[in-house]
């Protein structure tokens, strides 16, 4: 099925050029040329990716994500000229699933693209998922840890019922993590497995991520999940 994306871009040349470039690969494009209008786009209608500038007429590039957010899960790269760390951890934050900053070669973009269509619209797995304590198996595409539940196939995350709002990013980190119970996994694993690419001399980007998590999960419920190897990354055991 043809993957549908929403070019949004104030600049009409470049917006144009990212639409041939797109169509030609066989990609449905639609076009928006301030936030207000993306962001009602966005909620309308369905699509596979939104490539999304950050400094936009109307609303910026963050607000549109962060209103989003609340009410989809559309995989949304980043377009900017700002490439400073905080500028992209920032732009993570608030759910990117990646970003890409101007001037950029056409061919990265694409590859982001491909990356980010594969990462987020493929099928959920049946991996059973580590546990601790008796229960129901998990049903597929659930990954459960005590009281923790992933549901892949509708992207929330439980504790004992309770619903935790996570971004794309965290997210996807915490399902690698779980899938991978009692693996420690490497701060460069852990980018190249979720981003699909690495981040050269910014793996500290992980740790941001991982004191996130830490914040929505560890810190509210009481527990110690996601356990630190000094050296080595992070890891969730299947024992406390």
């Amino acid at each position: 099925m043809t993957a549908k994306i929403l070019i949004v871009e104030d600049e009409a040349k470049l917006a144009r050029f990212i639409e041939l470039e797109l169509t030609h690969e066989g990609y449905a494009v639609n076009k928006a040329g301030d936030g207000r209008a993306a962001l009602d786009m966005a909620l309308a209608e369905e699509y596979d990716l939104i490539l999304l500038d950050i400094m936009l007429p109307g609303l910026n590039g963050l607000e549109v994500l962060r209103r989003l957010q609340h009410e989809k899960q559309t995989p949304v790269i980043l377009l900017t000229a700002r490439d400073s760390v905080m500028d992209k951890v920032s732009g993570l934050d608030a759910g990117a699933v990646d970003y890409v900053t101007k001037p950029f070669a056409i061919e990265e973009l694409l590859a982001r693209i491909r990356v980010a269509l594969k990462l987020h619209h493929a099928p959920a797995g049946s991996q059973a998922g580590p546990q601790q304590n008796a229960g129901p198996a998990p049903q597929p595409g659930v990954l459960a840890w005590g009281l923790l539940v992933l549901d892949e196939k509708r992207r929330k995350v439980s504790y004992d019922g309770h619903d935790i709002s996570l971004t794309n990013r965290e997210f996807l980190m915490l399902k690698l993590l779980l899938e991978n119970c009692d693996i420690v996994l490497s701060r460069e694993t852990l980018l190249d497995r979720v981003c699909g690419y690495d981040y050269i001399g910014e793996t500290n980007v992980v740790d941001v991520y991982i004191r996130h998590l830490r914040a929505k999960i560890d810190d509210i419920f009481g527990i110690k999940m996601i356990q630190t190897v000094r050296g080595a990354g992070y890891v969730i055991r299947r024992e406390q």
